[in-house]
């Protein structure tokens, strides 16, 4: 459903008086299967969010592609509750996507929802028009863990169905919840592709950027 290979992405910058190309993804090789929930890892910066960008092609004009992306149907489940309308009711919203919202929230203005509510009105968004291809950007950035849940649960669901997801995200820990494999992006360039089975135990399984990645973690003791 997606297909990544060579991918980079770098920016027209003007230095002086004299153009050059900034780059700022290099070298992305990445697929999603059909069933799969594929997680980006990667701290502030290391270029999640352009990926996403990228597969949907929705870069801007100063954005050089090169490399090679092959993505079916695909729907976005955004981060900021502002790609909501703040002057429509959500049924209405999800109507004019040619959905239906849950009974709890269609008759509810943005203002009204809480976190929770509101990521779960944009996933229903991005259902109405039945992509077979999810890229949700940071999905559970400022939730509590029950409506984090809730909302993973839901792109699991998608997967389940035969669609596939491509879950981009600071936080490696919801990642495993739900995902198949994890894409490790450091600056740019992806530093591992992991098993998100192998993120156990001491991590023995896993390479040495994954590893500290998951010792790093509060339960496994902030270990670096």
């Amino acid at each position: 459903m997606l297909t990544i290979a060579h991918l980079s992405v770098s920016f027209r910058r003007y230095r002086g008086f004299r153009q050059v190309e900034v780059p700022a993804l290099s070298g992305i090789d990445l697929h999603v299967a059909a069933g799969e929930v594929v997680g980006v890892i990667g701290a502030s910066g290391a270029g999640k969010s352009l990926l996403a960008h990228a597969i949907l092609g929705v870069l801007p004009p100063n954005a050089i592609l090169r490399g090679r992306i092959d993505a079916c149907a695909a729907g976005l489940v955004p981060q900021q509750v502002s790609h909501l309308d703040p002057l429509a009711r959500i049924g209405r919203q999800v109507r004019w996507a040619g959905g239906s919202a849950p009974d709890a929230l269609a008759p509810l203005y943005p203002h009204q929802l809480s976190g929770g509510m509101a990521r779960q009105a944009m996933l229903a968004i991005a259902l109405a028009r039945q992509p077979r291809l999810l890229v949700a950007d940071e999905p559970t950035a400022g939730l509590d863990p029950d409506a984090g849940a809730g909302v993973l649960d839901g792109l699991r669901r998608h997967a389940v169905g035969g669609g596939a997801v491509l879950l981009i995200s600071h936080d490696l820990n919801a990642a495993l919840r739900i995902c198949n494999r994890v894409v490790l992006l450091d600056e740019g360039r992806v530093r591992g592709i992991e098993d998100a089975r192998a993120f156990c135990g001491d991590g023995a399984g896993l390479s040495p950027h994954a590893r500290a990645l998951w010792h790093a973690l509060p339960e496994n003791g902030f270990h670096a």
